[in-house]
C-alpha cells in the first residue's frame, strides 16, 4: 500500500471554498454559505495534506483568512468580508515579494537553489520577474476588492478562479515577450 505522499492527487481545487460559498449563497442563507465555505476550506487543506503529505504555508494562511474573514462576515451578516480573502492574499504575497526585493533577495532563486538546481536565466531576470509579479498581484488584489464590494458573488467567483488564471496567463505572455526583448537587446 502506498503512503498518502506517494499518491498522485487528481487535482486540488484551491477555489473549493469559493465555489461552495457561491452555491450555498445562491440556494441557502448567508450564514450557511459562510459556514460551508469555511468547512470546505478545512477540507481543502486536509486533502492537500492527504495527497501531498504536507500543507504549504500559503494554504495555511489562506485557511486562516477564510476562517477569520468568514467569522467576521457571520458576525457582520455581510458576505463581502469573506470575498475579501483573495484581496488580502494578493496584498500579502505582493508585500512579501517587495520585501524580498528590498533585501536584495529573490524567492525564485532561493527556491531553485534549495532544490539543487542551477538557474537557467541570469539572476537579474528573476528579480525583474518578481518585481513585475508583485505589481501584477497588487493590481489584481485591488481589482478583486472592487469586485468583492461592488459586483455579484458570481462575478467574484469567476475572477477568483478562471479569471485569475486568464489574467495571469496574459501577464506571463507579456512578461516572456518583455524578457525576450531584453535578451535580444543584450546580445552583441
Amino acid at each position: 500500500m502506498t503512503s498518502p505522499s506517494q499518491r498522485k492527487p487528481y487535482f486540488l481545487l484551491s477555489f473549493l471554498p469559493a465555489l461552495a460559498y457561491w452555491l450555498l449563497e445562491t440556494y441557502t442563507s448567508l450564514e450557511i454559505a459562510l459556514l460551508g465555505g469555511i468547512a470546505l476550506g478545512v477540507v481543502e487543506m486536509l486533502l492537500e495534506k492527504y495527497f501531498s503529505g504536507h500543507v504549504h504555508t500559503l494554504s495555511k494562511v489562506n485557511l486562516a483568512l477564510i476562517v477569520v474573514l468568514g467569522g467576521i462576515a457571520i458576525i457582520a451578516k455581510e458576505g463581502v468580508w469573506f470575498r475579501l480573502q483573495p484581496t488580502l492574499t494578493g496584498i500579502g504575497i505582493s508585500g512579501f515579494l517587495i520585501f524580498q526585493k528590498i533585501k536584495g533577495r529573490s524567492l525564485m532563486l532561493d527556491m531553485l537553489k534549495d532544490m539543487g538546481q542551477i538557474p537557467p536565466l541570469p539572476d537579474t531576470f528573476y528579480k525583474i520577474i518578481e518585481w513585475h509579479l508583485s505589481l501584477f498581484l497588487i493590481i489584481f488584489a485591488f481589482f478583486m476588492a472592487k469586485v468583492a464590494i461592488y459586483d455579484s458573488t458570481a462575478t467574484w467567483l469567476f475572477w477568483k478562479t478562471a479569471g485569475f488564471y486568464i489574467a495571469f496567463a496574459g501577464f506571463m505572455v507579456i512578461e516572456i515577450s518583455y524578457l525576450r526583448f531584453i535578451m535580444r537587446r543584450k546580445r552583441p
